[in-house]
């Protein structure tokens, strides 16, 4: 049989937020995190605006010859990763340490050591790359980091599916202990990557907005979206086998109860355009978890706010739910944040929990015109009604689709 999967334990680094109280604190508040770019000199760029971490020190989750030798979004990772750690009271010293495993994803690396090193090869030759360089920019470094710096001897990997990073590596780690291979996994994205490559080189694919006003540059479902923006941060979950939890006298805050993926085999960029893929990850995620389409009230949307996206995402709920569709509140938590890329699925995973948890939906904050055929539910106003049953998307750059069913808690 498969086991039960609870949710024990979460960790955020945001831009409106830089630990969950205050991500969703600020979310409740309808916070935008979008602001003009600081990380580089940004004024030669079509593209101005951001959605960065503000605030953020390394040196205050970890010591400083740990923060120096790992890139921005391994930073990201161990300081979600700690405060979900505390907030789970793991006690890793009571644990079979092969029982524990770790999956947080990447969709990138580190930009920045790229781009750092590059000039120094150009400028001074190739004896003055640093010697760390590689295990500094590899993707599978946050997850490392994190195993090393917590014990974490079972499964460790790093899930790396663009846009929908965040949400397989949770769903990697569900069936993990879903299926007996560990008993506890620390599970996420994270991401780092407003730099002049990343802005760059997703400006010149046509898919940031390059609105200047933070009020309107990030728009899901609206007839007025321009494209995403740019956003950075982590999302860390612990995750636990459901009587592990209760043996140890664990707060649970909801279940993992499914868990869908499929992949378009359409096109490198652009989601199928009848949805078909999505509207399976979706099927695939209600079947594992034994849900009917009835039983989803609510969806935290991919959202990216592009145009492809949105409709072919609305496309999908219609192909996955039937008639059902318009009855269902679907949100978009880039509206607020942006588009996290590996870690957007994790952080979005997060505000399904709090949602279940406060009996609370979130706006699509800037949410105004409805277009043509995007003719849902899209949250123009927070709802206040409980959430038994909601699914969360993820759809990456390559046609990957990846749905999480996550559950009120019931014994």
């Amino acid at each position: 049989m498969k086991r039960r999967v609870a949710v024990t334990g979460m960790g955020a680094v945001t831009p409106i937020g830089l630990n969950v109280e205050e991500f969703w604190n600020s979310v409740k508040e309808q916070k935008i995190g979008f602001a003009p770019i600081t990380h580089f000199d940004a004024s030669e760029y079509k593209c101005h605006l951001a959605a960065e971490v503000k605030g953020f020190d390394g040196k205050n989750y970890m010591d400083f010859k740990s923060a120096k030798r790992m890139e921005l979004f391994s930073q990201y990772a161990m300081a979600a990763a700690k405060e979900a750690m505390v907030d789970a009271g793991i006690d890793m010293d009571r644990e079979d340490a092969y029982r524990a495993g770790c999956i947080i994803g990447s969709g990138i690396g580190s930009l920045q050591a790229i781009e750092r090193e590059h000039k120094k090869l150009l400028e001074k030759g190739p004896s003055r790359t640093n010697p760390l360089f590689v295990p500094m920019m590899i993707s599978n470094m946050a997850s490392g980091n994190v195993s090393i710096a917590y014990g974490l001897k079972g499964k460790s990997m790093n899930a790396v599916t663009a846009c929908a990073t965040g949400t397989n590596s949770i769903g990697e780690a569900f069936r993990t202990i879903q299926y007996g291979d560990a008993d506890i996994m620390v599970a996420g994205g994270c991401e780092g990557c407003v730099t002049p490559l990343g802005i760059a080189g997703f400006t010149s694919l046509t898919a940031l907005s390059l609105e200047d006003d933070p009020a309107r540059c990030s728009l899901p479902f609206d007839k007025n979206r321009s494209g995403f923006v740019m956003g950075e941060g982590a999302g860390i979950v612990i995750l636990e086998e459901l009587e592990h939890a209760k043996k140890r006298g664990a707060r649970i805050y909801a279940e993992i109860t499914g868990y869908g993926c499929s992949s378009d085999a359409y096109h490198i960029t652009s989601p199928a355009e009848d949805g078909a893929g999505a509207a399976r990850a979706m099927t695939n995620a209600m079947n594992d978890a034994g849900l009917v389409p009835e039983d989803i009230t609510y969806i935290n949307a991919h959202g990216t706010a592009t145009h492809h996206n949105d409709l072919f995402e609305t496309r999908a709920v219609k192909l996955a739910f039937g008639s059902h569709a318009g009855k269902i509140h679907i949100n978009s938590t880039k509206s607020l944040i942006g588009h996290l890329l590996g870690a957007a699925g994790a952080v979005e995973f997060i505000t399904c929990v709090k949602e279940i948890q406060d009996s609370y939906i979130h706006a699509t904050v800037g949410y105004t015109t409805p277009d043509e055929e995007l003719d849902l539910d899209y949250c123009k106003e927070p709802y206040h009604e409980e959430v038994r049953h909601a699914l969360t998307n993820s759809l990456g750059f390559g046609g990957h689709n990846a749905t999480l069913a996550v559950s009120k808690y019931e014994d």
